[in-house]
């Protein structure tokens, strides 16, 4: 046979290879990179892991007949772990996507590897609006909430209630500062002022110092620029030193459905917070929450949580539609299609790669309002998704042009 004749012959055999060539290993394989143990644990970790199993599980176990496969690792919060996990997945053990990655500077780290790396990263976890800002790549997609949406909903709330003056109790690395900065901004252009701040190192126990600087502020408000478990310890000790009772008020700026069930409603009564999800919104977050419930230990899902499974669900979808797991192709896909998403409802993502869901305002209730476990959150509002997140012109990703 000659070179010319077996070179038409191979490259007629490789059009006619079925669709299953198109997929990298034979598989479809989902890494979660999570906070397992630390102090966001109870906001992604374990539960992130169960969401993520459920919607492989409901899609099926497989995508056009290829085993979808889930693996997991924990990142500590730290940047130099996730960013050496994210690697190792991507180059050589054939993860297609990931899902995490725990803290904002976790976060920011996996987001460098897959725009280095082309390949998918999907982020429910983290709250810095730079991810889709300045950090933007074509790889990376912000799924469930920002510091900007937080700013928009929480931080406008308390201005126009009367919260002129404020304080700030900031988180020292990434999530905190963008937090900070972006609800600041909303501070101000409602006439407010910013009498201070003061940044504590994450994972903090004792917050006494933090909070005498703040308590001798005098500002009205005392916005929390903190996650987890320093959200709660600050509450927690907040109340300790008398501080609402002496007549400012704290703004929880990322609280979440955890931390009120750890604080208690007594504690956490009146809270101002914004959230994409809460478990009892709707027929359909209720459905979805039930069947999380029964397969975590009778916990409602984080917003964080139902991410995870609404981001598994959107990509193995994607990658049905398009018949390989191509980042490239997958990516276009996913930005080209509007969906009911079945936890966030109406949804689509951007060219900067901000998924566009409606946020919601909530108060904590008092004991006395709660009809029983979990019942924690009464709705005061809804905020449409172009009016919660920042304008696509605004966040200076180098991809959008202006």
């Amino acid at each position: 046979m000659s070179k010319r004749l077996y070179a038409a012959v191979l490259l007629a055999a490789l059009w006619s290879l079925p669709a299953h060539a198109q997929y990298s290993d034979n598989a479809v394989k989902v890494g979660v990179a999570t906070d397992m143990s630390s102090l966001y644990a109870d906001i992604n970790g374990p539960g992130a892991v169960v969401a993520t199993q459920m919607a492989i599980d409901e899609f099926g176990g497989k995508v056009n007949g290829k085993k979808i496969e889930l693996v997991t690792g924990d990142i500590q919060n730290k940047a130099d772990v996730a960013a050496s996990l994210a690697g190792r997945w991507y180059d050589s053990e054939g993860v297609d996507m990931i899902l995490g990655a725990g803290a904002s500077s976790s976060s920011i780290a996996i987001e460098g590897v897959a725009g280095q790396k082309k390949r998918i990263f999907l982020a429910p976890d983290p709250a810095s609006s730079d991810i889709t800002g300045k950090l933007c790549n074509p790889y990376t997609i912000q799924w469930v909430y920002d510091t900007a949406a937080l700013a928009n909903g929480t931080g406008s709330a308390v201005v126009k209630s009367g919260g002129k003056t404020w304080f700030f109790l900031t988180a020292d690395y990434a999530f905190g500062y963008a937090l900070e900065r972006d609800v600041t901004a909303v501070v101000t252009k409602a006439g407010g002022k910013v009498l201070g701040d003061i940044k504590h190192p994450i994972n903090t126990q004792d917050f006494s110092s933090f909070l005498l600087q703040a308590q001798s502020s005098k500002a009205q408000i005392i916005g929390l620029a903190n996650a987890g478990g320093d959200t709660i310890n600050s509450i927690k000790q907040a109340a300790e030193f008398g501080i609402v009772k002496g007549g400012q008020k704290l703004a929880g700026l990322l609280v979440f459905v955890s931390d009120v069930h750890s604080l208690g409603l007594e504690r956490a009564q009146g809270l101002r917070l914004t959230e994409a999800f809460y478990w009892d919104l709707n027929d359909k977050t209720r459905a979805f929450s039930k069947r999380f419930a029964e397969k975590f230990k009778g916990k409602m899902p984080t917003m964080v949580q139902a991410g995870f499974y609404s981001a598994t669900l959107a990509y193995l979808n994607a990658v049905k539609a398009v018949g390989t797991d191509d980042a490239d192709k997958v990516m276009a896909q996913m930005k080209a299609t509007k969906w009911d998403d079945p936890v966030f409802g109406k949804s689509w993502i951007r060219p900067d790669g901000r998924k566009m869901h409606d946020m919601y305002l909530f108060e904590v209730k008092a004991p006395a309002e709660s009809k029983g476990p979990w019942d924690y959150y009464k709705l005061l509002a809804t905020i449409p998704a172009d009016q919660a997140f920042r304008p696509l012109d605004q966040g200076g990703c180098p991809m959008i042009k202006h």
